[in-house]
């Protein structure tokens, strides 16, 4: 491996610590979660793999356990991950020339590796397309490795799983805020906060998610249009 290579693999391995620390524990609760309800290593291994979509992973759990049809399977899925519909679009032009690596760039998009590439940070010793590709994969590393942990934790250990399912929640807010602390433009992350807290008010929380990725899109598209107009103006 050339020395670009060696600092892209090392930068984006730098870049994704804080998602290891998160991914391992809440891989865990989810292999604990899936052991508990029947499944083995093996599950959590092919779970983790094929499906890697957090949140809806542990919300998987209860519906394979509870014998859920393949349509209620499918619209639930649908919900729980619409998000990921308004996250691709603004990464549209970040992964147009990825060549080889955005089939999986595509299928490797969670929140927390939207959170580390969204800002397009990767500097010029590095290789975008695979400084993209390698956190997105040492990312979902954590994750297969958390929750082949956490079912072989709970084949040998008991555990009580009652609130276990908030760790996913506690690593949204930690991505949020590290996005606000090390960003130079919190527009994003206030306009996101604001819509948020808006339409929770406005739809309750069972109905509130969807409504609030339109809103944000919506009002970042307003921002982003003023702000460039201002720039150009100030040229």
């Amino acid at each position: 491996m050339n020395q670009r290579g060696i600092v892209t693999v090392s930068q984006a391995f730098y870049r994704s610590l804080p998602v290891m620390a998160g991914y391992i524990i809440l891989g865990t609760g989810f292999g604990i979660l899936l052991r508990n309800a029947g499944y083995g290593t093996l599950w959590a291994f092919a779970m983790s793999g094929l499906i890697y979509a957090g949140s809806m992973q542990y919300v998987g759990v209860g519906l394979i356990s509870g014998g859920a049809s393949v349509i209620t399977t499918i619209i639930t899925t649908v919900m729980v991950n619409a998000r990921h519909l308004f996250y691709s679009i603004s990464m549209i032009e970040r992964y147009k020339d990825t060549g080889r690596y955005k089939p999986y760039l595509i299928f490797s998009l969670t929140d927390e590796t939207y959170s580390l590439l969204c800002d397009g940070q990767a500097s010029k010793e590095t290789s975008g397309s695979l400084y993209r590709f390698l956190v997105s994969f040492f990312n979902q590393c954590y994750w297969v490795l958390g929750s082949v942990i956490g079912s072989l934790l709970g084949s040998a250990l008991p555990f009580s799983t009652d609130g276990i399912e908030f760790s996913m929640t506690a690593l949204f807010v930690a991505s949020f805020t590290e996005q606000l602390v090390s960003g130079k433009n919190h527009i994003p992350a206030l306009t996101g906060l604001l819509c948020s807290l808006f339409c929770l008010l406005v739809f309750g929380p069972e109905y509130f998610l969807i409504p609030t990725m339109l809103l944000i899109t919506f009002c970042l598209t307003v921002f982003q249009r003023r702000l460039a107009s201002g720039e150009e103006e100030t040229k």
